[in-house]
């Protein structure tokens, strides 16, 4: 994934960043590791590219499991210790149907801020909920409902999560690598109804913000379309006789 500059223009970035400067100077006074909350993707990008910029090389980010979402950010003065995270699991009858928001609303109800919750895993008769380990001992203590569902809390097998929400891969031909070219091909709109979209804010570029139709885009970028999920470029395919691009794009719905 190439990462991109970014330019602090509003002030919830500027304040995002200055509390990662925050983190540097802790961890390098005391001498001891320095953890964030759960980040968006968007405030990981934002983060690394800072922490870029600054020189500090000694960080890792880690929700819970490889694919994670959501992470926490760690800042380490020494060797990397183990980050403060924890898997939590609901299980209840397959026959209920519970998704993704009706966990979140129980956590929310709770009054647990949502940057203490990462990825929220749901399958059929169970979910897994990474929590930041200060709040485990209060949520497993608070719920055993889900909405009108009863539920049973014990500590996540982190050998066998759920898969969470799915993805599918697919292959495109495109003219070129042009963040507007590649746009249309996953969404299938026209060229002018993508110039709109990326022109309106609606497409992020490894999770920033991205309004320049004619941006080149590389092997492992992910973009963001509002609305209509998560696509990363896993691979360019070769060249038509055309000479146009056969892309493989991996799309999170």
């Amino acid at each position: 994934m190439s990462l991109k500059t970014v330019a602090y223009t509003s002030d919830s970035d500027r304040l995002f960043v200055s509390k990662i400067d925050d983190g540097i100077y802790l961890c390098e006074k005391r001498r001891r590791p320095y953890f964030f909350s759960f980040m968006t993707e968007r405030e990981q990008a934002l983060a690394e590219n800072h922490l870029r910029s600054a020189g500090f090389s000694s960080y890792s980010f880690f929700g819970g499991y490889e694919s994670a979402e959501r992470k926490v950010l760690g800042l380490f003065p020494f060797d990397e210790e183990p980050f403060p995270i924890c898997g939590v699991e609901f299980s209840f009858r397959k026959s209920d149907k519970l998704g993704h928001r009706d966990f979140l609303g129980a956590l929310m109800s709770l009054g647990v801020e949502r940057e203490t919750v990462g990825d929220i895993l749901v399958e059929d008769g169970r979910c897994v909920v990474f929590l930041k380990e200060e709040i485990k001992d209060y949520v497993t203590s608070q719920i055993f409902k889900i909405g009108n569902v009863g539920v049973k809390i014990s500590d996540a097998d982190l050998s066998s999560l759920p898969k969470g929400r799915g993805f599918e891969e697919k292959d495109y031909t495109v003219s070129s690598l042009r963040l507007d070219a590649v746009v249309a091909a996953v969404t299938g709109l026209s060229r002018e109804k993508t110039k709109n979209l990326i022109l309106s804010g609606s497409v992020a570029l490894n999770h920033m913000d991205c309004q320049n139709i004619s941006q080149s885009v590389s092997e492992r970028d992910t973009l963001t379309v509002r609305g209509r999920g998560k696509f990363v470029i896993n691979g360019v395919l070769g060249e038509t006789k055309k000479h146009r691009l056969r892309i493989s794009i991996i799309h999170y719905r």
